[in-house]
């Protein structure tokens, strides 16, 4: 009887053990309303999703502390970071909206070169294969150039003044893929075009030098030996060590490609006065 009693005691605590435990479950697990929190605690909870990998709920974080306290001295901060933790996660469309909207509001913010840089860097992240349209490469050069011209003395310029040579090569790349297509093809014309291209838009890129023996081709092949000839004069002059100068060389047979450069005439003598020389004459 006793027995019976004292289980009956213990079975009564047990229950009510477990009811307190569930109790505190069920509070632990209530979804807080996110406009009871303050703009710094917000953020922390942002950031903390940043760190833990969850990218998209960071961002969504982020533009709440925006939203619900909209002249926090944290607001702009948030919208900074929100660009960038989109741009991480390849939003590349989000990134731009809220880094535009971080210039439109805070103009005269020592971090605005920043998202004028988040906003390029998303256009060049985008740049596609050398085989696709290259709209999203000029979008990118524009954007770096604005960076370069506004904000000369920021930790940004020199960034995007490197960038912008990856996309002058890039887009110089993709005009040598064309040109070679046409010289296969015996376009040679169409392909003449797009090597010229290369040489007076793209002149400091790496494919100079082969576009200049492609000229070399391109011009025997129709004929034109003194165009060749003058192709090859340039490229002696300037890339005599590269091994399109070789080729060159065997195809015109010249002892010195370079050593007659200055007496031609016609566009190719002015890329070489004009770009190669800096004579602007």
């Amino acid at each position: 009887m006793h027995f019976l009693i004292a289980f009956g005691r213990n079975a009564t605590k047990c229950s009510l053990l477990i009811s307190l435990f569930l109790l505190g479950c069920s509070n632990l697990t209530k979804e807080v309303d996110i406009e009871d929190l303050s703009a710094e605690e917000i953020y922390a909870k942002a950031e903390q999703q940043f760190e833990s990998g969850d990218n998209i709920k960071a961002a969504e974080l982020f533009l709440e502390v925006e939203r619900i306290y909209p002249y926090s001295s944290l607001a702009k901060r948030a919208l900074l970071r929100n660009a960038l933790v989109l741009h991480q996660e390849k939003d590349y469309d989000g990134s731009r909206v809220s880094a535009d909207r971080f210039i439109n509001f805070y103009p005269a913010d020592k971090d605005v070169p920043q998202a004028h840089y988040i906003i390029a860097l998303s256009y060049y992240d985008q740049i596609d294969e050398i085989g696709r349209d290259q709209a999203t490469t000029y979008k990118a050069l524009k954007a770096f150039r604005k960076i370069i011209e506004r904000y000369p003395e920021s930790e940004y310029s020199q960034s995007s003044a490197m960038k912008v040579e990856l996309a002058f090569d890039h887009l110089a790349a993709k005009q040598m893929e064309i040109g070679r297509y046409y010289l296969k093809n015996s376009h040679y014309t169409a392909a003449i075009n797009r090597f010229r291209i290369v040489i007076e838009e793209f002149p400091t890129t790496s494919h100079t030098p082969e576009a200049l023996h492609r000229l070399v081709e391109s011009y025997l092949s129709l004929g034109l030996k003194n165009e060749a000839m003058i192709s090859g004069a340039i490229l002696g002059h300037n890339f005599k060590s590269s091994i399109w100068y070789n080729d060159s060389y065997e195809l015109l047979g010249q002892p010195d490609l370079g050593s007659n450069a200055n007496r031609f005439k016609g566009w190719l003598g002015d890329v070489y006065r004009q770009v190669m020389r800096g004579e602007w004459i």
